[in-house]
């Protein structure tokens, strides 16, 4: 193959290359296999690349490795106003679920928190808690909740970012890497010039590090005004390693006038390597909050989830967005959240009649079948990651009979399988830094996960799927699909090399395999020298 111009201009055998020879510099892949750039279609840029410097506790199950870990690291940090770690589990302490006087335990003489994995949950100290303004009784958004016990005091566990986000305001970051999270506007106050620097620079590190994955383009989830103007710098100073899309993110209460944010957005940003084309919500929260939104109640509390949006509320925003030519994309977790969101896309195509909108539903880790044939009348995407699964090797799933759920709900979650057998176009991805941006790990556990019993389903599928939802389709759900995700003529020059020949791996052995090689736009962005 031979790349020139920032194209792919000759793919043939190696006789057929020998006209470009000449001063060209000569990859030789060994037997490994060469694909297209890797593009992980929903990831939280920002966040990833703040947390990076934070404490993991990914994996830890016990309080005793908790406090030393966190002790230690406070030990090392006594600046911090609060200390702040990344990967508590459900139930990490000693088989029990955290609460304050856990943490208080743990760091008895500092403000301490701790976010689960899934992003959605915080376990604060009592000086956290006090810390942040969160002790005294206050309102949270609709969907978030500062857990109280019967007295009216914190538990310590606070519910969706409308709860921790005034913790997270106490980090060295301040926060700012959320603000396109929580609000979807800019950072406030908005940051001094030294602020930005860092930002900056934080994000550049985290590209860097998706180029080593061998990424060459991305699907930011959550937006705004900042994080685009820091990205488009750093295309202006000619060191981005990966190509960007960066939405709108329109949050319950905004006004239908943030439509028009979105409009001026695409304007402003519209480059090869930085863009703006999409609007994304959340319709719930996830399910072991129980703020994932089923139709039918979840077994132990009765309750269904509340849906974040009104039906009718969302069904406009929905006509609006589509009304100007915007991709939509919303996270949907329980199989309620997915169908409402369906219906909005309905609603849309009802209002301005039928288009190739390639509107996007993220996660459906519940879906009721009746919904299935529901997605390609619609020409709605399925965004998946099957590393959130019981299959994707991260996450502790106990038995089916001692979940919160039907047996017929479990059979229809995390449905890739089912959703790519009927034709739905699909994507997969990672949600990172839900879980860690590694692509063959992703592939992995879509390819070779576990086979759970009865009554899950099995949702594996083809490693050439798997592939081709991670480059050909991903860049076709970013309408770019005529010129990214394949290795052809006249196509970007955005291409992995891989150490292995994946074809030849067996499944279970998908993760051994890392990319040697990683070129954007025809330049080496990432190269181990192999």
């Amino acid at each position: 193959m031979a790349l020139s111009g920032g194209r792919i201009v000759a793919v043939g055998r190696n006789t057929d290359m020998a006209g470009f020879l000449h001063d060209a510099r000569v990859i030789d892949a060994q037997g490994g296999t060469v694909l297209p750039g890797f593009i992980d279609s929903h990831v939280h840029l920002f966040q990833g690349a703040v947390e990076a410097g934070w404490l993991h506790l990914h994996g830890l199950r016990n309080k005793a490795e908790i406090a030393a870990a966190v002790r230690g690291y406070a030990n090392a940090h006594p600046d911090l106003t609060l200390v702040f770690a990344i990967g508590l589990g459900w139930s990490a302490i000693d088989g029990a679920e955290p609460d304050r006087h856990h943490l208080d335990d743990i760091l008895p003489d500092r403000p301490f928190a701790a976010m689960n994995a899934d992003h959605h949950t915080v376990w604060a100290n009592t000086a956290a808690l006090r810390a942040a303004g969160l002790w005294q009784t206050q309102t949270c958004p609709d969907g978030a909740e500062i857990v109280r016990d019967e007295s009216g005091l914190p538990t310590g566990l606070l519910v969706e970012v409308g709860a921790f986000a005034p913790l997270l305001k106490l980090t060295p970051s301040g926060g700012r890497e959320l603000a396109g999270y929580e609000t979807g506007r800019d950072p406030v106050p908005r940051p001094a010039p030294d602020a930005r620097e860092i930002d900056k620079a934080l994000m550049l590190q985290a590209l860097r590090s998706c180029a080593a994955q061998g990424i060459t383009g991305l699907h930011n989830m959550d937006g705004n005004l900042y994080q685009l103007e820091l990205l488009a710098e750093l295309e202006e100073e000619g060191v981005l390693p990966c190509r960007i899309e960066v939405p709108l993110h329109f949050k319950p209460g905004d006004n239908l006038d943030r439509i028009a944010e979105a409009e001026d957005m695409r304007t402003r940003f519209c480059s090869d390597m930085v863009w703006s084309n999409r609007v994304k919500m959340f319709m719930d929260g996830v399910v072991e909050t129980r703020t994932g939104v089923m139709i039918r109640p979840y077994l132990d509390t009765g309750t269904h989830g509340v849906p974040l949006f009104d039906a009718a509320e969302f069904a406009e925003i929905c006509c609006r967005a589509d009304a100007a030519n915007l991709q939509i994309a919303v996270h949907a977790v329980g199989d309620g959240a997915v169908r409402r969101v369906l219906d909005g896309y309905e609603a849309a195509r009802r209002a301005n009649g039928p288009r190739d909108s390639r509107h996007r539903v993220e996660h459906i880790e519940f879906l009721h079948p009746e919904d299935l044939p529901r997605f390609r009348a619609l020409g709605a995407v399925a965004s998946m990651q099957p590393t959130h699964g019981p299959g994707g090797g991260l996450f502790d799933y106990g038995r089916p009979e001692d979940s919160l759920f039907r047996a017929e709900e479990l059979a229809w979650s995390f449905p890739v399988r089912r959703l790519w057998e009927a034709g739905v176009p699909l994507v997969l991805n990672t949600d990172w830094p839900v879980v860690p941006k590694d692509v063959v790990q992703t592939l992995k556990a879509a390819v070779a996960g576990p086979a759970l019993p009865a009554p899950w389903h099995d949702n594996r599928v083809p490693l050439r799927a798997a592939l081709a939802a991670y480059t050909r389709d991903a860049a076709w759900i970013e309408f770019n699909g005529h010129c990214k995700g394949r290795l052809r003529p006249g196509f970007l020059a955005d291409v992995v090399v891989m150490d292995r020949d994946l074809d030849a791996l067996d499944g279970a052995e998908l993760h051994t395999a890392s990319a040697i090689c990683t070129i954007l736009g025809g330049h080496v962005v990432h190269d181990t020298g192999v």
